[in-house]
């Protein structure tokens, strides 16, 4: 068999966490935090089926959605996000400059493709999204890891590390941000925008939880402090729609978005046109707004199940975070204890996490006393069951 491309090698270890991931998810009998899924009941399955009835006839939609697409994607679908997601936000864009993309990671896929060569260096969150870390080492990026506190970013440091590091991309997660389900305040989100445009670096905001708000003072986004088009949106519509339905979009200065184009076009020509519609039609029919309040009440019960939870059955000396929305919480344990190391563990008796150390970049050894808690797919009386087994297989070690 041929060798390999180096890039394989390069992304192993970030590959090794995300395979381990998945396969956490695929065992019914084991009660898993280790997925970032939404709950399955907040999926608007029924509404779904009858716009599909509807619409995917050949008199109504039916040729549009089986037919190949418009590259950027559906101009309604461009005019909702610009209208209905951008806009309440601060956002004012225009839909011209949207793209609409395979799920939220393919805008980083797609803006690597773009900006980066092997050898760049790429800021992050310490700790940060291992997935599209992933990505960034697949074109060979060298990923540097920026100190967090209590709030997110410490713009020191980040502004210190783009004089030292001279980098391509600030990568970041500002809100309920995976892994640790906090949020970056609105003077550091302004600050991180005028610091892209002061040094000429992108700032690629990754914002797929933000609507998942349960409590706290919504934020304008990273973009909306951006005044020369170096922030670039990426966004999901995965949390709010359906994960299954692989839709995304990226809202970009327009030079950006022109080599986006390119670079998709090359790649997979056009995100697929049933989805699309679909989505569309969801949102054109007036379906959004209360569908949104039932997720939001479904993930505000499960939050506040873990928190319960965390406090009922973790030991003394145990920390962990609050987060004001999305699907995570970050759990660190006393004791010296080693999350991976406890994995095997955990799969015996019947309970995952995402072990902490894999989340921050170099190997630096940093979390390993850590872990990520999804509760967006489990059910509070199973949440309250699986940290029951998981504090009693952690008592037991100290």
């Amino acid at each position: 068999m041929p060798e390999f491309a180096k890039r394989m090698e390069y992304m192993a270890g970030s590959a090794e966490i995300i395979r381990g991931l998945f396969s956490a998810m695929g065992d019914p009998e084991t009660i898993s935090f280790g997925g970032g899924a939404p709950a399955s009941d907040a999926l608007p399955v029924e509404e779904v089926r009858q716009i599909a009835s509807e619409v995917l006839a050949r008199e109504q939609r039916g040729v549009e959605a089986l037919q190949y697409g418009p590259v950027q994607g559906v101009r309604q679908l461009r005019q909702i996000v610009a209208e209905k997601l951008l806009a309440p936000k601060g956002v004012m864009a225009d839909p011209d400059d949207i793209l609409i993309v395979n799920g939220g990671l393919e805008t980083m896929n797609l803006l690597c493709q773009v900006f980066i060569d092997p050898g760049d260096v790429i800021l992050c969150e310490s700790p940060t999204f291992v997935h599209c870390v992933e990505i960034f080492e697949m074109f060979q990026a060298k990923c540097v890891g920026c100190a967090c506190d209590e709030q997110g970013l410490v713009m020191e440091d980040v502004e210190a590390k783009i004089q030292q590091y001279r980098p391509k991309m600030v990568y970041v997660i500002p809100t309920f941000q995976n892994p640790t389900g906090k949020t970056l305040p609105a003077d550091r989100r302004e600050k991180l925008a005028e610091l892209g445009s002061r040094y000429d670096v992108l700032i690629l905001e990754d914002d797929p939880y933000r609507d998942l708000r349960y409590s706290g003072q919504e934020l304008k986004p990273i973009k909306a402090y951006d005044k020369t088009g170096h922030t670039v949106l990426a966004n999901s519509f995965s949390k709010i729609f359906s994960p299954g339905s692989r839709l995304g979009y990226v809202y970009a200065d327009r030079k950006i978005l022109e080599k986006l184009m390119d670079a998709k076009t090359a790649t997979n020509s056009h995100t697929s046109m049933i989805p699309q519609i679909l989505c569309a039609e969801f949102f054109a029919r007036g379906l959004y707004e209360e569908h949104l309040k039932k997720a939001c009440a479904i993930h505000k019960e499960r939050r506040d199940a873990m928190m319960a939870a965390l406090e009922k059955y973790m030991p003394e000396g145990t920390r962990w975070v609050f987060p004001d929305g999305g699907l995570f919480s970050w759990v660190e344990l006393p004791g010296g204890i080693d999350t991976t190391e406890l994995l095997k563990e955990a799969a015996a008796a019947k309970v995952a996490y995402v072990a902490g150390a894999g989340f921050f970049v170099g190997g630096t050894g940093e979390g390993r006393n850590c872990m990520r808690v999804s509760y967006g797919n489990v059910t509070p009386e199973k949440i309250d069951e699986g940290m029951r087994r998981l504090g009693a297989l952690i008592r037991s070690k100290l």
